[in-house]
Formats: structure tokens, sequence, C-alpha cells
């Protein structure tokens, strides 16, 4: 099961090859996420209103394995954004993918940009 794990690594902006037109600004809730399917990838997607930033993860939990987080509750820890896992609710910063708390598990994120009322997340593949 972990192997799943291995088709999702973080891409940094400056390594972006594709940009997946995911879906209508208009198809994310305000202040949540939801969750959308790019190849073999469940990406989760943030639209963080109240700061007026967009966000995009792996849709996994590494800690349970069950694809959840785009049902997680966003929020900041010390200024970081964070998603939390609505299963055991950990907490992982939403721009680099570090548990916030201090554990091993890490998640995924990748770049996302706004163009033309439309979200695009950046993959490297």
């Amino acid at each position: 099961m972990e192997d799943i794990l291995e088709h999702y690594k973080t891409t940094k902006l400056e390594n972006v090859k594709v940009w997946f037109k995911a879906a209508s600004v208009n198809d994310f809730p305000k202040d949540g996420g939801a969750c959308v399917k790019y190849k073999n990838k469940q990406i989760a997607v943030f639209n963080f209103e109240r700061i007026n930033k967009w966000y995009a993860c792996q849709n996994i939990c590494p800690h349970k394995m069950e694809m959840v987080l785009s049902r997680g509750m966003i929020g900041d820890k010390d200024s970081i954004p964070k998603v939390a896992c609505p299963l055991h609710k950990k907490t992982f910063s939403l721009e680099d993918g570090s548990n916030l708390n201090g554990d091993d598990f890490k998640i995924a994120v990748y770049p996302v940009k706004i163009e033309n009322e439309n979200v695009y997340i950046g993959f490297g593949d």
C-alpha cells in the first residue's frame, strides 16, 4: 500500500512542465477543498479564500493511507497554512508538506495558478 506514496512527489514552481487545468474556481468551496484526478494521482485542491490563496497537495493521508485530505479542515499554525486530516487531525503545511505535529509523515505539494477563472495545478510529469 505504501507504494502508492511513490506516485506523489512535491513539484516546485521552477520544475513545472505541465499546467493541468483542474476546474473552474467556482467548482471549489470557499475556505475548503475538493479532489481532482491527474493521471493516477488524486490531488486535494484548497481555496483558502480568507487569505486569497490556493493550494494543492496529495489527497492521500500518509498515516492512514486513505484518500481524505481534500475533506480536511484548513487553517493556520503560526501563520503557516495547513490542512488537518479528518481521520486523525494530524496537520500538514500546505506550503511545503511538512507535518506540523512533528511526525515523520510528509505530503507532496504542488503549485497552483489561477487564469481566466480556472484553477491550474503544476506537475513535473
